[in-house]
């Protein structure tokens, strides 16, 4: 399995639901789309920019799902509905390659709310590509733990905020989760910019926060790598020299 990907664009994507049924049958009895959250990669950075929208589905979620995500109808009461923010929605995915956890579950709630626009919307695959993380780390890791908390641990990255699942937040550390099993990250902190603005980021890997041990090296070793780079020298310029 190739597990680089070539595209230059990406949008790391998660979201939430009324129902938490596993799989693409939650959609057929009758689940909807609470919460979307997507952060952007371009080649391989994350740029800062972002798409998040609580959504009102327009039915009552279920207590099951509200335990997961800790989203009550209350919260979404007020929110707009699937179609008032689908072109917005559509206009950040197109083109890009969609990286998401289990991709079968969150694209096939999406084909569903696009298929209930009128007129009829498009299925993702027709405007995005596809690339599920959980079939990378099912290839790189098999038997194991693949959730995105399991992954968080054996990668090192901090999920201490995710006390509920949220669309955001999990398409955040899914975009860190990633961006490890494929080699390397920047991290993004997110904060409440609107919709396509800068969000301030910071380098997650910080050599000084580790507080490393300094060996300097000896005054025989400082001579023995001298007359090492000699011998380098007298082959041509020594770098090391300058």
């Amino acid at each position: 399995m190739n597990i680089i990907s070539n595209a230059s664009r990406q949008v790391i994507l998660d979201t939430e639901t009324t129902g938490m049924n596993q799989g693409s049958g939650a959609v057929y009895l009758g689940h909807r789309i609470i919460e979307i959250g997507c952060v952007e990669v371009i080649n391989r950075r994350l740029t800062g920019r972002y798409f998040h929208q609580y959504i009102n589905p327009g039915q009552a979620i279920d207590p099951e799902a509200i335990a997961v995500h800790g989203i009550t109808d209350e919260r979404v009461a007020n929110e707009p509905r699937f179609h008032q923010i689908a072109q917005e929605f559509i206009d950040f995915i197109s083109g890009a390659e969609i990286v998401a956890h289990n991709a079968n579950f969150d694209v096939s709630f999406m084909d569903h709310e696009f298929s209930l626009l009128q007129p009829l919307g498009p299925k993702t695959s027709e405007i995005c590509e596809i690339l599920d993380s959980l079939d990378i780390a099912k290839f790189l890791h098999p038997g194991q733990k693949n959730n995105l908390d399991a992954l968080c641990k054996r990668y090192g990255i901090d999920n201490s905020r995710r006390l509920y699942h949220g669309a955001l937040l999990d398409a955040e550390i899914l975009a860190d989760v990633y961006l490890a099993m494929t080699g390397g990250q920047t991290k993004f902190n997110l904060s409440n910019e609107e919709v396509g603005q800068e969000a301030g980021g910071i380098q997650r890997f910080d050599p000084a926060s580790l507080n490393l041990k300094v060996i300097s090296a000896s005054a025989d070793e400082l001579v023995m790598h001298e007359k090492r780079l000699d011998l380098v020298a007298k082959s041509g310029k020594c770098l090391w020299r300058g």
